[in-house]
């Protein structure tokens, strides 16, 4: 798979390239990554990529003509020209955006190619998100200096569920967000999974060596070896935190009959 970032803050990246899976997803070759400088396609001396907004208004906003360069230099057509195509999406960070969110990371991640357009100043100008952007995404109900660390976030989430990418493949369904797959029962050493993927919920309480620590012990429940109760209570705190955190989850999350109880149970007595 191939991620093209177009930005006025090439740099910003350089860090971020070379640690964790971005790192070993390039070495592998089972991602390629390419940043874009977008003041490299622009034709005066000062390499001015803004201007003042038409109508007034606060800040600056990206000038159409050095990004329509930037992605015909990439072999962008426009949307219309692409219509046919599956593999490519050219996306552009915005506050104004579809929220990205799990389900959306994978759409993404099926794909050969993302071109991400990384927004500054007060935006980019419309005319470029209607002539070649076929999705406006924000990862969040906030406002960021640039798109840059959107852009960021967008990778790192979507590449992880390349396959490959992550050392153990079913990490990416057995995490908070998951995806349902009730083919999958056991993992590699034959333990009882806590679920059939996370379901849509968030993840349970992890916990590791040494069973004690600062006075808090780990719960007995994950020390006593039986892996059934185990999975009983991972599903539990799966319920728990997500009813605490995020209750909006539970509406479209994959919950069975005894998931229904259990939640019942919980709102009922703490």
């Amino acid at each position: 798979m191939r991620f093209d970032l177009v930005t006025i803050f090439p740099g910003f990246f350089a860090g971020f390239f070379e640690h964790g899976i971005v790192r070993r997803g390039q070495a592998e070759g089972l991602v390629e990554i390419a940043v874009h400088d977008l003041r490299g396609f622009t034709h005066d001396r000062h390499r001015t990529v803004d201007d003042r907004p038409f109508g007034g208004g606060e800040g600056m906003v990206l000038k159409p003509e050095p990004l329509a360069r930037a992605l015909e230099s990439l072999d962008v057509a426009p949307k219309t020209g692409r219509s046919g195509e599956t593999g490519t999406r050219v996306l552009l960070t915005s506050a104004q955006g579809r929220r990205f969110d799990q389900a959306v990371a994978r759409e993404l991640a099926r794909l050969d190619r993302v071109v991400l357009i990384c927004g500054r100043y007060e935006g980019v100008d419309e005319r470029i998100n209607e002539i070649y952007c076929d999705m406006e995404l924000s990862i969040g109900d906030f406002v960021l200096s640039g798109g840059e660390l959107a852009a960021a976030v967008v990778l790192d989430a979507t590449m992880r569920l390349i396959p490959g990418v992550l050392g153990n493949e079913a990490s990416g369904e057995f995490e908070s967000f998951g995806v349902p797959d009730a083919a999958i029962t056991t993992d590699q050493e034959g333990v009882p999974r806590s679920q059939h993927g996370a379901g849509g919920l968030l993840d349970y309480p992890h916990y590791t060596r040494p069973a004690e620590f600062a006075g808090l012990r780990a719960p007995e429940v994950l020390l006593n070896g039986d892996h059934q109760q185990i999975r009983r209570w991972r599903r539990e705190q799966q319920l728990r935190k997500t009813l605490a955190n995020r209750p909006d989850l539970l509406e479209g999350a994959a919950l069975s009959e005894e998931d229904r109880r259990t939640l019942e149970a919980i709102r009922r007595n703490g």
